[in-house]
């Protein structure tokens, strides 16, 4: 691999270049737009260290054809991703864009991709209405849904027995996407929501008087989304007040991700919560690409942030040797591609251009002086329902 700058960004080219394949060469150029500054600065890098190795892992296999990548700071602020995205596509000319982190960011682009025919793939935002109502053929989600990996929990927790549950998430339209999805499908299986609270996405630091709220509600369990700074928080925090003796903690994976579970410790132990990666899936493909990262990045355990990195950068890589040099094709193609990757069998719907995956449900159990991550069960083939989207 070739490193070089241009301008203020970084220009990463991989592929193998050979005689006999340098007459039909292409150059595809890849916008890489993540925040490598602010709030979600961890998850940026989380997933460009996942798509430098799936780069490393796969260009080699194009005939001759080479990726570069520019990358550029989004800071999480959808007013200067649309900029920055721009000056990608129409002055430095890249062929697609990855990345993104923020679904008000991932709004902010939709209609420039839409309009300029821009294939862009997400490797995070989740806003369902980005493959629903608001969905593009140029749009491809290689990450997951909110509801996506929220609606197995409910008729999940309705049959282990959990009659009455109440809700907490981040009071903007992730945390109530997700608390909807859980909600239909726990209410649908006999469960009862008793209370719901949706604090502040930024500022909130105290969770105890929603706590406080919670218990009063007498529920069986308390259902959750956080991410971040703010999962680790309410974390402890949940511990701290006590509540978890009495009122089991369930909710998304992101609660307790592998990019800082071991910050949270011991008060993560017995959060059961579901994702569509966790880092002790059992296959040798999971195996493989877990040595491969912590052998790159000092050890470090792979996130599903940087899982949706890697399988970006196989998903350009794949529809570019699909593609044979036909940058036309090769937009076409991110839609038909499928693999195994770590997190199991990967395919695109065609019908909405989200990702088809496997959703696990697991529990973190603290032994040993570290938190291990148990899958109680295998959801396979989790599929949005098209939700308005017409392609």
């Amino acid at each position: 691999m070739n490193l070089r700058k241009t301008g203020t960004a970084l220009a990463v080219i991989a592929g193998l270049a050979t005689s006999s394949a340098l007459a039909k060469a292409e150059e595809y150029k890849i916008g890489l737009l993540l925040p490598f500054s602010g709030v979600y600065a961890g998850l940026g890098t989380h997933i460009e260290n996942g798509f430098n190795l799936g780069l490393e892992h796969y260009a080699g296999e194009l005939d001759g054809d080479t990726i570069v990548v520019d990358k550029a700071d989004t800071e999480a602020d959808p007013a200067s991703s649309l900029s920055k995205a721009k000056k990608m596509v129409l002055q430095d000319k890249s062929d697609a864009l990855v990345g993104l982190v923020s679904s008000a960011v991932l709004g902010a682009l939709r209609d420039f991709v839409h309009q300029s025919k821009t294939p862009l793939i997400v490797a995070n935002a989740g806003n369902d209405n980005a493959t629903g109502e608001d969905c593009s053929p140029s749009i491809v989600r290689v990450s997951f849904s909110n509801s996506q990996i929220n609606r197995p929990m409910g008729p999940w927790m309705a049959a282990q027995g959990i009659k009455k549950v109440y809700l907490m998430a981040p009071d903007y339209a992730a945390g109530h996407q997700m608390m909807e999805a859980f909600r239909e499908g726990f209410v649908a299986n006999g469960g009862e929501i008793v209370g719901e609270a949706y604090p502040p996405l930024q500022g909130t630091t105290d969770y105890g008087p929603y706590l406080t709220a919670a218990k009063a509600a007498n529920p069986d369990a308390i259902y959750v989304f956080f991410a971040g700074g703010a999962a680790i928080t309410f974390v402890k925090q949940y511990k701290d007040f006590g509540i978890g003796d009495e009122i089991p903690l369930y909710g998304s994976g992101f609660l307790t991700s592998a990019a800082y579970v071991h910050v949270q410790g011991e008060a993560a132990d017995g959060t059961t919560v579901a994702l569509h990666y966790v880092p002790s899936i059992d296959t040798p493909e999971n195996k493989a690409f877990q040595e491969a990262y912590q052998a790159k990045y000092e050890g470090k355990l792979a996130s599903e942030f940087a899982v949706a990195g890697y399988d970006a950068a196989r998903l350009v890589i794949e529809a570019a040797k699909a593609a044979g040099g036909d940058k036309e094709k090769f937009k076409s193609e991110l839609s038909k591609v499928s693999f195994n990757g770590p997190r199991g069998p990967l395919r695109i719907d065609p019908a909405t251009n989200n990702v088809i995956q496997n959703v696990y449900i697991y529990k973190n159990e603290w032994k040993d002086g570290k938190v291990v991550q148990t899958i109680l069960e295998t959801v396979p083939d989790v599929q949005d329902a098209p939700n308005g989207c017409v392609m």
